[in-house]
């Protein structure tokens, strides 16, 4: 055998070698650090559930109708992983919701809160539903002032 393929088989040996300790190693190495498991989901059933609850009522800025929970987008994989960590770092539900807010504006929460800039979201339903009752009552009521006119028309023949 040559020196050349000697050594060319002796460096493909050593690469296959070190491969091979490389994935032996990645292998035996924890699938993932801290109080997350492999699958990205908390070890604490509490967490997971807060976690779930925040991210189903976090709106995705760029899909907009859909929950960063449910959403596929790189920006909603940010904001769970932020909200993940977060949580991890002993943050309340509403310092959570308070950071999102200010971040990003009362347009980020599915529900955002009764407020005195939100008065009028919340109360645009029920105004609408009273305005309209009202319109309703005032023409039923100008139609029963009318007079009837029981007396048929003589038809022309």
């Amino acid at each position: 055998m040559s020196t050349r393929r000697f050594v060319a088989a002796g460096g493909v040996a050593i690469l296959l070698a070190s491969l091979g300790i490389g994935i032996a190693a990645y292998a035996a190495a924890p699938a993932a650090p801290g109080p997350v498991d492999v699958y990205g989901e908390l070890d604490n059933p509490a967490l997971q559930a807060r976690f779930e609850h925040i991210t189903h009522d976090l709106r995705c800025l760029v899909c907009q109708n859909e929950s960063i929970a449910d959403s596929n987008v790189e920006l909603a994989a940010d904001l769970r992983r932020q909200v993940r960590e977060m949580l991890i770092a002993g943050k309340s539900d509403d310092a959570i919701f308070d950071f999102m807010t200010d971040r990003y504006g009362e347009f980020v929460r599915f529900n955002p809160p009764l407020t005195p800039e939100t008065w009028l979201i919340w109360g645009a339903p029920f105004i609408a539903v009273i305005v309209g009752g009202l319109v309703i009552f005032r023409i039923a009521r100008q139609r029963a002032r009318q007079p009837v006119d029981d007396e048929p028309t003589a038809e022309p023949r």
